[in-house]
């Protein structure tokens, strides 16, 4: 279970001065090696960007040739200070990803070391802008999408999961976590067998699964309308991206207080860690390469996708 983890981490990023220096130097104290915290100033606002790399027994880190999986939370912010008071439902994401960075720090320092490296991403912002939305207000941020691509998607990463808090909507409405189908240049492909395996084995019951629609694959710069930011790390790498994303039986506002449920956020990081350990052995695939091989051939890259789309 994670719920110790998920109880430190919330009481961390729970404040005003919440930042990736805190995170750094508690994590660092709980057995962490290597933590990077980027300060990153938007038309927004500021944010801290932390990264935090655990190297696994046969990772590329050591040498290896093990594939490395990124864990991203995704978010707008923490909180929405000063027009309200807290944490956010926004946060569930960096909340969830920060837990099971604690987690595999831990579970490595008592040696239970991964076969491979897992790299996880988030940022640490207690005081970001919101914006409107229907059904209800999103959480914006102080940087734009290319900027957190920019430093959250990374280049090692073998696979994604990107976990976001999403409340916000009418398309996918249970408590717990959904996963979506894989995601992997510009094509939306079948959902993931081994990740439905995983979804049971730590729920103990059915998965769910949320529905997305092209355009939620493709960059926020479009201006077209997206579900929420969860599959924006797709844009930026060519490796498959899978959403976790923490939910909700109503529409929630993201600038809403009071939201964050502790057992459904530490459901969504288990699941996180549970993925990494099958990824990293090799029992878990995001996709089949044959299908993908079969799909590329009849119908060519669907990179144009990942861009912002044709000038007219």
């Amino acid at each position: 279970m994670l719920l110790k983890q998920v109880l430190e981490i919330y009481d961390l990023l729970d404040r005003s001065d919440a930042s990736g220096n805190l995170v750094k130097d508690y994590l660092e104290r709980c057995g962490g090696e290597d933590i990077t915290v980027t300060p990153v100033h938007g038309e927004g606002g500021k944010t801290d960007f932390i990264k935090i790399v655990v190297s696994g027994k046969n990772g590329k880190i050591s040498g290896g040739n093990v594939p490395t999986l990124g864990i991203i939370g995704r978010l707008g912010g923490l909180g929405a200070r000063p027009e309200v008071t807290g944490f956010v439902s926004d946060g569930d994401g960096a909340l969830a990803a920060l837990s099971a960075a604690l987690k595999l720090i831990e579970m490595k320092k008592r040696g239970d070391s991964l076969e491979g490296d897992v790299i996880i991403t988030t940022h640490i912002c207690p005081d970001a802008p919101t914006q409107e939305h229907y059904p209800v207000p999103f959480m914006g941020s102080p940087v734009d999408m290319d900027q957190m691509n920019n430093v959250e998607v990374i280049d090692e990463m073998d696979a994604i999961i990107s976990i976001d808090t999403t409340k916000g909507n009418e398309v996918i409405n249970c408590n717990g976590f959904a996963i979506s189908p894989t995601v992997k240049e510009g094509y939306i492909l079948p959902v993931s067998y081994d990740l439905l395996q995983v979804a049971k084995r730590v729920t103990g019951k059915l998965p769910f699964v949320f529905a997305l629609s092209t355009q939620d694959i493709t960059p926020y710069s479009n201006g077209l309308p997206h579900l929420n930011s969860i599959l924006q790390p797709a844009i930026a790498t060519d490796a498959p991206v899978v959403g976790v994303a923490i939910t909700t039986e109503v529409a929630v506002a993201g600038c809403s207080t009071g939201a964050t449920h502790g057992l459904d956020v530490e459901s969504a990081a288990r699941f996180a860690i549970e993925v990494a350990k099958d990824y990293t052995t090799g029992a878990c695939s995001f996709y089949d390469d044959d299908n993908l091989k079969q799909l590329l051939e009849l119908y060519g890259d669907g990179k144009k996708y990942q861009t912002a789309g044709m000038k007219k």
